[in-house]
């Protein structure tokens, strides 16, 4: 190829643009302004909830949820092994305990078994992440939490747009949680959502995002909260986004499919399926999966860096972060699906604008190398 190709390029059109400059005529910039609202309540019907608070990104969102529920000093939450950082560190910023849960290596979402195994009478919550591709069976885990009196923090950070048995990915549990980040399949470049059905949690959610600023005196505070808003400007972007999350999410789905497609007959990688019984594949990204152990995905990804292909690896476990360790978070336990997944896993570029013959050019390459 004659030029790079990205992991992602932002989908940006012109009514993106002629709705950010619009708020900027008006001078409208700042998170009072009326888009805020009039996102978070598109937001909410769009998923189905009663409530959503607009914040400034997706870690916020989960460090505001975590919060809200009310999480003390040395509580248990369950969180995935294989995910984001943002999982851990709103937990630990509240002084509560993660609990790890390895991942399913057909699924890459949490393992039902282990989530079995961990759940306890000391487990106040859990998050449950959707990571990559599909939804998390959520009926199971929705049982088990019931069975345990556990919160439910859904995390639908990566997969908004997707169902789970015809019902949004983002409308299960206590509080769910999202992110618009630049490679989210709504972007306001920075950016996140908490939304929920209980009013009590949403005015805690509200306050905790703009400081805690109190009732009867303003700068009289009712508790330690942060300055987690998101800009008038975001929201403006956001709700163009919102407007076409069904024409990006069957792109994003094309994507995927087409990759899966010609490279599904790869007998040395894995790709997730175009669906499984529960739920469809959203491609958030386009994961490759490799099946040698010989082979790791960081040698690959410099190969195909040196192509002009952008790749990136999977998340790197919980239980192997340096700054874990440093801080002895967690115990010596082994995970090996998360290990596994984060040495040998890698995604290539599936942004809504990818041109076929890019694919096409990314997937001979994938096959020479591989």
């Amino acid at each position: 190829m004659k030029k790079f190709i990205p992991v992602n390029i932002p989908s940006v059109n012109k009514k993106d643009i002629q709705s950010i400059s619009s708020v900027l005529k008006k001078r409208w910039i700042s998170s009072d302004g009326p888009e805020v609202k009039s996102f978070e309540k598109k937001f909410s019907k769009k998923i189905n909830r009663k409530y959503s608070v607009a914040v400034s990104s997706g870690t916020a969102a989960l460090e505001i949820a975590v919060k809200a529920l009310g999480i003390k000093k040395n509580d248990e939450i369950l969180i995935p092994n294989f995910t984001i950082i943002s999982n851990a560190l709103a937990v630990i910023r509240q002084n509560a305990k993660p609990i790890l849960i390895d991942c399913d290596l057909r699924t890459w979402n949490i393992k039902i078994d282990d989530l079995k195994k961990k759940i306890s009478k000391k487990t106040k919550a859990i998050i449950i992440t959707h990571i990559y591709s599909f939804s998390n069976d959520m009926d199971p885990i929705l049982k088990i939490c019931k069975k345990y009196n556990v919160k439910v923090i859904e995390d639908a950070a990566e997969v908004i747009g997707l169902k789970y048995k015809n019902r949004m990915c983002g409308s299960f549990g206590d509080i769910s949680t999202f992110s618009f980040y630049a490679n989210k399949q709504i972007t306001t470049g920075e950016g996140g959502m908490i939304s929920t059905n209980k009013l009590e949690l949403y005015n805690k959610c509200k306050s905790l995002r703009n400081l805690c600023f109190g009732k009867n005196q303003r700068f009289n505070h009712d508790d330690i909260g942060w300055n987690y808003r998101i800009t008038n400007i975001q929201a403006a972007l956001g709700i163009s986004q919102l407007n076409r999350l069904e024409k990006t999410v069957k792109r994003k789905i094309y994507i995927g499919n087409y990759y899966y497609k010609k490279l599904s007959k790869n007998n040395n990688i894995y790709l997730t399926p175009p669906k499984i019984t529960y739920s469809e594949n959203i491609y958030w990204v386009v994961g490759i999966l490799i099946k040698n152990k010989k082979v790791l995905a960081s040698k690959i990804i410099k190969k195909l860096n040196n192509l002009g292909i952008g790749a990136r690896p999977f998340f790197w476990p919980m239980h192997e972060q340096d700054v874990f360790k440093r801080k002895r978070i967690f115990s010596n336990k082994k995970y090996p699906n998360s290990s596994y997944l984060s040495r040998y896993g890698f995604y290539i570029p599936s942004f809504p604008d990818i041109k076929k013959t890019e694919m096409d050019y990314i997937i001979s390459k994938l096959n020479l190398l591989l």
